[in-house]
């Protein structure tokens, strides 16, 4: 149990240097001192209330998903029935009472009219259910109704959604380490640390980012665009920008019904037209969204479509030819730049749902000092007692525990840097609870020793027995603290996390340190040194 091999050694202190190596940015931070840009420098993410910032809790409406779920539907259904071959007739849609009904005015068109609609529905999720339940009722009627299954489905999407949008939004403020979480079904907790103004959070997190595409109506004159008269059937619209007007007029026209919502499309991003080489922006949409877009570029050639974000435009292209499978390129004066910029507004403006900040907080700076200053002296005052303790009763074993202890730190530090871990105060609260157990892990080593000693095994077979009897206590005492720690980290949010989180990662650390190391370090000293006995 003794005998390491050379690439057991070189194993052990590659993964130590390294780890350690991680923790310097972190530790450079703390005390101002400026890390090389040049090299790669992982930091641990302060938290809101360590470093300060901005909180807002966000909440989602549910019901707002079910009307555009009941919006989308009675879209698909309309073009479904009258392009179908032959064209199905029907009655006025009626969306009352969260539902959809309808008659099929031809009784004998009924059996294909549900097979037409039919496609609309698919499975919600691994429920085992539909996500809408269709019935005819009075031989020709139509009833489709949402199942709790297929809303439950389309409400976490559209917070995943969410969740993503609001935190591409936030980056765009060159915001750095925002803590972005989704907590239970409709609400989404916002944690930007360093951020002391939530009112431009709550401005730029509020804003719902509805995107269209829409036909622009070509007949309109800006003259009366500019009183506020428009073609029956039009709109208004303003260009977000006058670079975005391309010189024309600042409004447009566009028309009212139709169109395509943003949350058809699935990618946007930047690329260059394989002709020109020039910028452009490549989008694509999901199924239904590729069949409208291709059926409103086939019947509007030559003709320009809006792209209209909050009710601004963007951009409105002229349509050259018919646009078939589900992606096209928007092109125009771009640059990389501005093709980039227009990429992220589309893959980051779609908004699924409106979101309601329901609280607030905003946390000092000064707070969060305060809080690292006490916590850090707490930390250093009683690792400092620990250690002279351990050196004062245990010797030259003493002090391998304490540079194991230090190692130890260092470790954890390096693997909250490499997986850009957010640290809280409860998680200070953890990196002590650590030190304590990585050292209990050495009294119970050292203290196993000197059984072993007096029972009257030598030096060497006292130390191998001391370190593989401790061992199975320790390791069976961290199991039960890893099972908490993980039901804590998956069960709980926020500070019940981070502390979890460092926990974990201790007990990984402590049990390396305190078991792996120090029983290296002990093997080489004996192999060297040889003892007559112990001063234990």
């Amino acid at each position: 149990m003794l005998e390491f091999s050379t690439w057991k050694k070189v194993w052990y202190w590659g993964l130590t240097l390294v780890l350690c190596a991680l923790a310097l940015p972190t530790l450079l931070s703390v005390t101002n001192i400026r890390w090389p840009e040049a090299i790669p420098h992982p930091k641990i993410n302060m938290g809101l209330d360590l470093a300060g910032g901005s909180r807002l809790l966000l909440e989602a409406n549910r019901d707002q998903v079910v009307q555009q779920r009941l919006e989308g539907m009675e879209d698909s259904v309309r073009t479904k029935l009258r392009t179908a071959e032959p064209r199905i007739a029907i009655g006025d849609v009626s969306s009352r009472g969260g539902r959809l009904s309808f008659t099929v005015r031809d009784s004998a068109q009924v059996d294909a009219a549900r097979e037409a609609i039919l496609p609309l529905t698919t499975g919600a999720g691994l429920s085992g259910q539909r996500d809408w339940d269709i019935q005819v009722v009075n031989g020709n009627q139509f009833v489709l109704a949402p199942t709790t299954e297929g809303i439950d489905l389309a409400v976490s999407n559209a917070m995943e959604t969410a969740v993503d949008v609001v935190r591409k939004r936030i980056d765009a403020l060159g915001t750095k380490e925002p803590d972005i979480r989704r907590l239970g079904g409709t609400r989404i907790d916002v944690q930007v640390p360093g951020l002391q103004d939530p009112a431009a959070l709550k401005a730029l997190l509020g804003q719902t980012a509805k995107l269209e595409f829409k036909l622009v109506d070509e007949t309109a004159v800006p003259s009366d665009l500019a009183q506020g008269i428009v073609p029956p059937g039009d709109e208004i619209v303003p260009y977000a920008d006058a670079g975005a007007a391309g010189g024309q007029a600042p409004l447009i026209a566009v028309k009212r019904l139709g169109g395509i919502k943003g949350d058809e499309l699935t990618d946007a991003k930047q690329s260059f037209e394989s002709k020109t080489n020039q910028a452009v922006v490549s989008i694509t949409f999901n199924q239904q969204g590729g069949e409208k877009f291709a059926r409103l570029t086939t019947e509007n050639v030559n003709k320009r479509f809006a792209i209209i974000l909050d009710g601004k435009v963007l951009s409105a292209p002229s349509i050259n030819e018919p646009i078939l499978g589900g992606s096209a390129q928007i092109s125009g004066s771009f640059n990389v730049q501005s093709a980039t910029q227009l990429a992220i507004a589309l893959r980051s403006g779609a908004l699924p749902v409106d979101l309601t900040v329901v609280e607030e907080r905003t946390v000092g700076p000064d707070l969060g000092a305060d809080s690292i200053n006490k916590g850090v002296v707490a930390m250093a005052v009683g690792t400092g007692l620990l250690m002279i303790f351990i050196l004062v009763t245990y010797g030259r074993f003493g002090i391998y525990a304490n540079v194991a202890l230090v190692v130890n730190l260092l470790m954890i530090l390096g693997v909250m840097a490499v997986f850009g871990t957010t640290l809280t105060l409860p998680g200070i609260a953890g990196f002590v609870l650590t030190i304590g157990a990585a050292v209990d892990a050495n009294v119970l080593i050292n203290e196993r020793i000197r059984e072993e000693r007096h029972r009257g095994r030598r030096v060497v077979q006292a130390v191998e027995m001391g370190y593989k009897e401790a061992s199975r206590a320790i390791f069976d005492a961290n199991i039960t603290n890893v099972i908490a720690a993980v039901l804590m980290a998956y069960f709980g949010t926020g500070p019940v996390r981070g502390f979890a989180i460092v926990l974990l990662i201790g007990i990984a650390t402590s049990v390396f340190t305190a078991v792996t190391l120090t029983r290296m370090w002990v093997a080489g000293w004996l192999r060297k040194a040889r003892p007559a006995d112990l001063n234990l």
